[in-house]
Order: structure tokens, then C-alpha cells, then sequence
């Protein structure tokens, strides 16, 4: 009988760390904190930018204990910054 052996990951597949950066950038162009990469301008979307906040908060509760220390810590991170960022916004409107 033949052994199985672990798929062989493509370096290309997105990751959790890929995902939680992904997410963490794309609030960031939300708040108007950096600039669209596709146009190259800075807007505004205060709603969508809330909505990845809470989608990063619900991944951080759903994948409790299940995360590497580096993605723990990848994932409290970002989550501060971008609370941080969501307020300071908020209050310049």
C-alpha cells in the first residue's frame, strides 16, 4: 500500500497572514488612510471600512486558540491599528 504524502502548497495559494494583509490594506484604502492602488486616489467609505474591521473581528473570535503566535499576533495587531485609524476618522467628519 502506497504512503500518502501532504499536498505540495502552491506558493501562489493565499494563507491566512495573505488574507488578514489583504483585509488590513483594503480597510486602510477605506478610511482614505492610503490610496486606491488600481486609481491612485484617496476616498472615503467609512461603512465598507467598518465592515472589514468587523469581519477581521469575527475571524479573530472564530479562529480563537487555532492561530500560530505569529498570526495571533498578526491579527491583534492589525485589528488595533484599524480601530485606531476608524476612530480618528470618524471624529475628523
Amino acid at each position: 500500500m502506497k504512503k500518502k504524502t501532504a499536498p505540495k502548497k502552491n506558493k501562489s495559494a493565499l494563507d491566512f497572514t495573505t488574507l488578514i494583509l489583504s483585509m488590513t490594506e483594503s480597510a486602510l484604502v477605506m478610511m482614505g488612510v492610503k490610496a486606491d492602488p488600481v486609481s491612485n486616489k484617496i476616498h472615503k467609505n467609512m461603512s465598507e471600512a467598518r465592515s472589514q474591521i468587523e469581519i477581521l473581528s469575527l475571524l479573530q473570535e472564530k479562529t480563537k486558540g487555532n492561530l500560530s503566535e505569529d498570526e495571533d499576533r498578526l491579527l491583534d495587531g492589525a485589528l488595533y491599528e484599524l480601530r485606531l485609524f476608524y476612530v480618528r476618522r470618524k471624529n475628523e467628519e
